[in-house]
């Protein structure tokens, strides 16, 4: 049976890429929770309290125990509520280790990547050029390891798609030479 999620709340900050791919679980498994705007200047003590190692939103609390970094609160997503269609992780223990490698690269390459071109200001236009060309290399490599298929995942969205696409949506203007960032947006040292 499902696990009951009568007491779920996630701590996050909207335009957060983080957050995004946790809401973004939820919603795909239909999962109800209660959203809790984070004010990223002045974290509020039950951020702090959950998450009191990186003090980072997003955070996921379940029946008041905490679980904190987006890739981890997607797999206890997943494993809390098996019975919930889709089922981001892959049955067969290989592939459940191919899909945490990408979901790591992801994490490791294009949001890092990302976040140069979309942070770079005017006079870094070198750096962010170059931020660009290496993000360019790295959304090649993940084009070749998807090949022919939809999703990461196979057949259906796994943890991998859930992970790419608010990194892949957040920066496709930037990777194609677009605009800047608007007003308001995410500066250089903010945890999202």
């Amino acid at each position: 049976m499902a696990e009951e999620s009568s007491s779920l709340t996630l701590l996050d900050f909207w335009p957060s890429p983080y957050g995004i791919r946790v809401r973004l679980a939820l919603s795909l498994k239909d999962i109800p929770y209660t959203y809790k705007e984070e004010d990223l200047q002045n974290k509020s003590p039950l951020l702090l309290n959950s998450n009191p190692v990186h003090k980072q939103i997003p955070v996921l609390i379940h029946n008041d125990k905490p679980v904190s970094e987006s890739l981890i609160i997607i797999q206890y997503i997943d494993e809390t509520w098996p019975h919930n269609p889709p089922k981001l992780m892959p049955d067969d223990p290989y592939e459940r280790a191919q899909a945490r490698f990408w979901a790591d690269y992801v994490d490791k390459n294009v949001y890092k990547l990302g976040r140069r071109v979309c942070l770079s200001k005017g006079d870094e236009e070198r750096e962010r050029e170059r931020a660009r060309g290496e993000l360019c290399e790295c959304l090649k490599v993940l084009e070749g390891v998807l090949g022919e298929r939809e999703y990461f995942g196979g057949g259906g969205v796994g943890l991998v798609d859930v992970c790419g696409v608010p990194e892949v949506d957040g920066v496709g203007e930037e990777v194609r030479g677009g605009g800047e960032s608007g007003e308001g947006g995410a500066r250089a040292g903010e945890d999202l």
